[in-house]
């Protein structure tokens, strides 16, 4: 995974998870007509409207599309929860965690995860991104690969915030970088990890990643070997550069 950080609209899950929708070729959308949207008794036209606020922001449609994650449609639910991830507010942080719990599809549970990463660039208070990190934790731990993926680098994300969320994500991605089956999973739990690190400072816990981080050099799958060797370099710590040229020297002497 590239160390860029993850764009807030542009990501590869948005392109992927909403690939299916309808679009329309030309400008801009206009928010005014799009807000007015949101609310049509037509189910496709406010799929629409909520997609073009993955593009827009303005705080009149946030209220719309709290209301759209309690859609019947999992398309009208998916769209409203990437747009929310463009419109953050503290309401839409608790309606975006109230709707992971509860929510049967994993498409939109995807969306969400990714929304709710976006909290710690969009709000760097602890009485607000502190929310997020249980529910995320409990996804990398608990859910489906596809949003465990995801899951890893929203924590990663919301590590950004301060150096009591790093130590607090720090933990789970390191146990899921150990043992999640999924080969991406662990390989978005090493760049979140190496993400996290840079906000601690030296200590046992620090010391306990680095230890996760070098073992993934060892991992049965070579982008994740990448990933963890990508981290450890960024990191700049003496006993990673030191596993990774040892590893070198055994594998081209």
């Amino acid at each position: 995974m590239d160390d860029n950080d993850f764009p807030l609209l542009d990501s590869p899950d948005t392109e992927d998870v909403l690939a299916a929708l309808p679009s329309e070729e030309g400008d801009r959308p206009d928010p005014e007509i799009m807000l007015g949207l949101l609310t049509s008794e037509d189910v496709t036209e406010r799929m629409l409207a909520a997609r073009a606020f993955c593009e827009l922001q303005d705080e009149r449609a946030t209220p719309h599309l709290i209301h759209l994650l309690q859609e019947s449609c999992p398309l009208v639910r998916v769209s409203a929860a990437y747009a929310l991830g463009r419109n953050l507010s503290t309401a839409a942080v608790d309606a975006l965690i109230q709707q992971l719990d509860r929510d049967w599809n994993g498409y939109v549970r995807k969306g969400i995860v990714w929304a709710l990463g976006n909290c710690g660039v969009r709000f760097p208070f602890p009485e607000i991104y502190r929310r997020t990190l249980e529910p995320l934790i409990r996804a990398l731990q608990t859910d489906i690969s596809a949003v465990r993926l995801w899951a890893a680098s929203s924590l990663g994300q919301v590590a950004e915030a301060s150096e009591d969320a790093a130590a607090t994500v720090i933990p789970a991605l390191a146990l899921a970088l150990a043992q999640d089956t999924i080969a991406a999973v662990r390989s978005n739990c090493a760049w979140a990890l190496g993400h996290a690190c840079r906000k601690i400072p030296l200590g046992q816990l620090y010391t306990e990643a680095i230890d996760h981080l070098i073992a993934a050099l060892h991992d049965s799958d070579m982008g994740v070997q990448e990933d963890a060797k990508a981290a450890l370099f960024k990191l700049g710590d003496a006993r990673g550069l030191q596993a990774i040229e040892d590893l070198e020297f055994e594998l081209f002497g």
